[in-house]
Parts: structure tokens; C-alpha cells; sequence
């Protein structure tokens, strides 16, 4: 497991909630195999992903009776890890107190898993169009990305590539100016103020406007932005979580959240996603250091990389490691 206390005590995002029924599945999380499942209650549980007998991969066992069974020697395990039948032992021979599972706390929400690697039971942030019944929520992912996990937050964060990188369908390259703006820090997050963005067809229907992006850091790992559209009162908004596999790959997921009618199913707007996606990752996975500078001194910014600048900062206050120099 990579040693990166931050993030170890935070909250991870691990797979969509979908992917979690009755047949135990794997999700490697900062170097770490965990197995995640569920239980006939729908609870979710997650276990360091071994065997503590002979280091089998529990996720290729299957669940019986709400335990976990070992693929290899079939040792069953209940929801707090402990070994509670090893079918080889004769009858009346105890089960050592060593035979147990590494728990690690998990939580369903915003329609994901998420993952605290250090059972510390941090407080979870708050994405509330998730839960407004004007909204339609729709889950998105998985990419994976071969970079670092905070080059891959950052870039979500920038809103000056969107003309360049997304020409045609984000920004406009007759319109690349950003004005300046703020960002605003309190207990609970980072935003930034609405942007200004021109887009070419930000409703849909081939009509050129303005939009107003704004941005919100909510962990070192897990941001927000918001669309709005003064003429009409339309909000997308979009829940971007990245989960670092190792040191070098990274999986990004998200809730697209539109308090609007798009007309459109959730494969084609998931498509129109990933279609974003696959322009930016070129680009990510080719920057130099892999490692996002904190010492905002080694790279040259703008005073429209507001959000960019902000975000390193709060990495380095909260002394985050992974993917950091």
C-alpha cells in the first residue's frame, strides 16, 4: 500500500455501487488489493484482499451465508473478518484468534463505493444536486488514465483548455480570453466564482452563449463544477472523483447532474463523457513531471490559473503525497 496518510484517511471513491452485488469483486486502491461485497441486507463490506491462511485473493472465493469464502481452502469469514469455519479442522479444534480479516470502512454514496483505508471515519462532503428531486443523476465511468491522480483533478479544474482541447464542443478558439475571478476558501471546501465561458452549443440545440462555470474542491481527490445558464435557469453540474490505482495509473469516475430535460438517454450523454475524456487524456498523460509541482515557483502561472494554483495549495496544506513533488 503507498504510504500517503492524507489520502489514506480520507474517503476514496472504489467502484460504482452497481458493481457491488453478491459475487465478491477486486478494486485495487493505492497499490492495495481490497475485495468489496454484499450481503443479503445490502450492506457493502470491504477486506484487505488475502486470505490470512495462505494469501489467496478472497475476491475469486464467492459469498455463503453472508460470508466470504476463501477460493483456495474455503475458510469462511463473517461481515467483521473473522474466521468462523476452517472445514479442515477436526471436530472440537478451536479456530486461532489469528484467522482475520483486515477491515477497511466503506460507504455507499452519490451512486459509488467509497473506500477509508484507515478506518478513521472521516466526515463525508456533501454533493446535494445528488439528492434534489430537480435533478437527474447519471453515473459515469470508469476511465482510466495513465497518470498521476492530482494531474487528473487539475485538468478537470482548468477551465482555460476548454476552448483548445474541446474546440467545437466545450469552448470556441475565437473566444479563448478567461476574465479574472476569485476563490474562496471556508471549512468545508474551496469555489471558485462563476466564470464566464462562450460556448458553441452548451444547450444542445446549435444556439452560441455564454455560460457560467463555477468550481468547487471538495477533498484532494474529489471536485465539482457547475454550468449555468442565466437566459433559461439550466445547471449541469458534475461530481468528478478520481481513484489513484498506484503511483501511476488512475481511474476517474462521475455524477452528471442536470436540473433540465436533455432529451437524451444516459448512454448518450455517458458517451458525449467519454468522448471529453479521451480529448483530455492525450494531454495528461504526456505532461512533464508526472508529479504535480506544489512549489508553485517551478511551473509558470497566470492569474487566470486561479483554481489551478489554489488546488496545489490545498494539497500541499494538507501534505498529500501521491502524485506531488
Amino acid at each position: 500500500m503507498l504510504n500517503d496518510q492524507a489520502l489514506l484517511s480520507d474517503w476514496i471513491v472504489a467502484c460504482p455501487a452497481s458493481d457491488v452485488n453478491e459475487k465478491p469483486i477486486q478494486v485495487n486502491i493505492m497499490d492495495e488489493r481490497v475485495v468489496l461485497f454484499r450481503t443479503s441486507t445490502g450492506e457493502v463490506y470491504a477486506f484487505k484482499d488475502l486470505c490470512i491462511h495462505r494469501g489467496a485473493a478472497l475476491s475469486l472465493g464467492k459469498i455463503k451465508d453472508d460470508k466470504i469464502v476463501c477460493p483456495y481452502h474455503a475458510w469462511e469469514y463473517n461481515t467483521e473478518g473473522k474466521c468462523v469455519r476452517i472445514p479442515q479442522l477436526p471436530c472440537g479444534r478451536g479456530i486461532p484468534t489469528k484467522a482475520k480479516l483486515v477491515p477497511y470502512a466503506s460507504k455507499e454514496a452519490y451512486g459509488f463505493i467509497w473506500l477509508n483505508l484507515n478506518n478513521n471515519a472521516p466526515a463525508f462532503f456533501k454533493y446535494s444536486e445528488f439528492d434534489d428531486p430537480d435533478y437527474r443523476n447519471v453515473i459515469w465511468g470508469p476511465q482510466s488514465v495513465n497518470a498521476k491522480a492530482p494531474r487528473v483533478i487539475e485538468n478537470f479544474l482548468d477551465v482555460s483548455h476548454l476552448a483548445v482541447v474541446h474546440e467545437g464542443y466545450l469552448g470556441d478558439a475565437s473566444h479563448m480570453e478567461i476574465q479574472d475571478h476569485k476563490v474562496m476558501w471556508d471549512t468545508d471546501s474551496i469555489r471558485s466564482e462563476e466564470i464566464p465561458v462562450y460556448q458553441p452549443n452548451p444547450d444542445g440545440v446549435g444556439l452560441a452563449k455564454t455560460v457560467y462555470y463555477t468550481y468547487e474542491i471538495l477533498r484532494p481527490l474529489t471536485v465539482t463544477f457547475s454550468k449555468r445558464d442565466p437566459e433559461n435557469g439550466r445547471i449541469f453540474s458534475m461530481l468528478f472523483s478520481v481513484l489513484p490505482v498506484s503511483g501511476e495509473k488512475s481511474i476517474a469516475y462521475g455524477v452528471m447532474s442536470f436540473n433540465y430535460e436533455t432529451n437524451q438517454s444516459d448512454e448518450e450523454m455517458n458517451r458525449f463523457q467519454d468522448l471529453i475524456f479521451s480529448q483530455d487524456k492525450p494531454v495528461v498523460e504526456s505532461q512533464k513531471p508526472e508529479d504535480l509541482p506544489l512549489d508553485l515557483r517551478e511551473e509558470l502561472h497566470l492569474k487566470i490559473d486561479q483554481i489551478s494554483m489554489t488546488y496545489r495549495k490545498y494539497l500541499d496544506r494538507k501534505e498529500v503525497k501521491l502524485g506531488t513533488e
